[in-house]
């Protein structure tokens, strides 16, 4: 393994910190890549269209990533329930943010798209922004053009800043990063906010501003889709959250209509909570869990997941080093 100091400056910040000191083993997922997250993100693309599920938290990216997605979505509206139990008006800190995304990025080895809400502020707060999180491993760095208190963009009250106000927040985050292969994501709100046109037109905005992929939020039928595709020649996400505007299209629908990379991002968490529910309540009822043990992820699985077994063997030979010292 090559030391810290011949690394790559992505390199060094793709590797935790307290694992390369210690020249600890890595996870097999934890590795150092031939590329940045940012290049393998844009290579994703190239090969087809790619489906992101959201993760709450690292381990669920850590599944993602076993059942071969090749991409994760951290969630603002998801990490902010799931981590901090609060709504997605923008309560999350960059702090808080920055934290979260060095959790997910250690664990695995796909790419990552983070959601920086609006930035955190204006053109010099999205410069640190975008300094923290590429230095946190993100592959991808998504932005939006709602002002403060904002919304998720599903929900009514939103408003938005105007549009050379946006265009300067992107050409401040392209500015900021240090490696060219970091996605810079331009969502626009405009069409829960405004109307359709309004949302193409901010849209062509951005491109011009140096956005490498456009994310029109809240489409309201397909045909939007479709529009918004032939309108647009940089890559496009969709957002397919359920309980919202868009309809739910499929990835072969939103492949033949051209979209880049598909977004769940409450997806898991919404199924996670539900079923947390429902045990509660088996429990509650029956006093105890044993009804629930088929539907359980079992200590095997979750230990490979963890990939317990690296840890272990690292510790055991620690401890023969230490007996034999």
């Amino acid at each position: 393994m090559a030391s810290p100091g011949n690394l790559r400056g992505w390199q060094q910040r793709r590797v935790p910190r307290i694992f390369s000191l210690l020249n600890f083993a890595f996870p097999e997922n934890i590795k150092l890549m031939p590329q940045s997250p940012g290049a393998l993100l844009r290579q994703a693309v190239t090969q087809g269209t790619i489906q992101v599920p959201g993760a709450p938290n690292a381990l669920t990216a850590r599944l993602i990533e076993q059942l071969g997605f090749p991409a994760a979505y951290l969630s603002g509206a998801a990490v902010s329930a799931g981590v901090l139990a609060l709504p997605d008006i923008g309560l999350m800190t960059l702090t808080e943010l920055v934290q979260q995304t060095n959790y997910a990025t250690r664990s695995v080895a796909i790419p990552v798209i983070v959601d920086a809400d609006t930035g955190f502020g204006d053109a010099l707060h999205v410069e640190r922004t975008v300094f923290e999180l590429e230095r946190a491993g993100a592959a991808a760095i998504q932005l939006e053009d709602q002002q403060l208190p904002k919304r998720c963009g599903h929900l009514t009250g939103k408003t938005l800043v105007e549009v050379e106000t946006m265009s300067t927040k992107i050409r401040a985050a392209v500015a900021a990063r240090t490696d060219d292969d970091l996605v810079i994501v331009a969502r626009t709100d405009a069409r829960g906010v405004t109307d359709f046109d309004d949302a193409m037109a901010r849209a062509k905005e951005y491109v011009a501003a140096g956005a490498d992929w456009i994310f029109p939020e809240a489409l309201t039928d397909r045909d939007e889709f479709a529009r918004f595709a032939d309108g647009i020649e940089v890559p496009l996400v969709a957002n397919m959250t359920e309980f919202g505007k868009s309809p739910l299209l499929t990835v072969g629908e939103l492949t033949g209509l051209g979209y880049a990379a598909i977004l769940y991002p409450v997806t898991l968490l919404r199924v996670a909570m539900q079923a947390a529910r429902s045990a509660l309540t088996a429990i509650a009822d029956k006093g105890t869990q044993a009804s629930l043990i088929d539907v359980m992820q079992t200590r095997e699985e979750l230990y490979q997941l963890l990939q317990y077994d690296t840890f272990d063997q690292r510790d055991r030979e620690n401890f023969q080093t230490q007996r034999s010292s």
